[in-house]
């Protein structure tokens, strides 16, 4: 019995790879076409819709990231105190902190350029690159315990205005908590 089973194995993967091998020659270039580049291409108003509709899903998706990881881990365990010097946990807060605001900083540069895929988007959201520029070594003040209040102030401010910068274009953004895997890059 289980010769039957490796050589029906064989006979699956010499099958599989057969049927990948005719499908990859028959994507191949006869040389006579040539390629378009992406300036060359044309986009249709279909695919200019779509484009701006993922442009918006994208810059949401990302923003609300930012909002929960900075809710989260930065502005709720600081009202509660856990920052402050002799706070049960305030190491493992302070380092979940340091990478929420690392997270925060990426996502929010990514929903900026999510937002450039969409004129009145864009608009709205290009007055705040100097802001999320100014988040970019706050994460290490976090981590080091050298945050203040300004600082998480600066966080809260931040995404406060790319929310309203994606409410007033017509892309709200709603606060989605990413898993701590997900704050570590995991």
């Amino acid at each position: 019995m289980p010769t039957f089973i490796r050589a029906r194995r064989a006979l699956v993967a010499l099958f599989l790879s057969g049927a990948l091998l005719a499908t990859t020659a028959a994507c191949g270039s006869d040389g006579s076409q040539s390629l378009t580049t992406s300036s060359d291409a044309t986009p249709t108003s279909s695919a200019s819709f779509e484009q701006q509709r993922l442009a918006k899903t994208r810059f949401v998706a990302n923003a609300g990231l930012a909002a929960g990881a900075t809710y989260q881990w930065i502005i709720k365990p600081y009202r509660e105190g856990k920052f402050k010097k002799g706070a049960d946990g305030r190491t493992f807060a302070l380092v979940k902190a340091g990478l929420a605001g690392a997270f925060t900083y990426n996502r929010l540069k990514a929903a900026v350029n999510n937002a450039k895929g969409d004129p009145l988007l864009s608009k709205a959201v290009a007055p705040l690159t100097a802001g999320i520029e100014s988040l970019k070594d706050l994460g290490t003040k976090l981590r080091k315990g050298e945050a203040g209040d300004a600082d998480v102030g600066a966080f809260e401010d931040v995404i406060n205005n790319v929310k309203d910068a994606g409410k007033s274009a017509g892309a709200e953004v709603v606060e989605k908590v990413p898993s701590t895997s997900q704050l570590g890059g995991g």
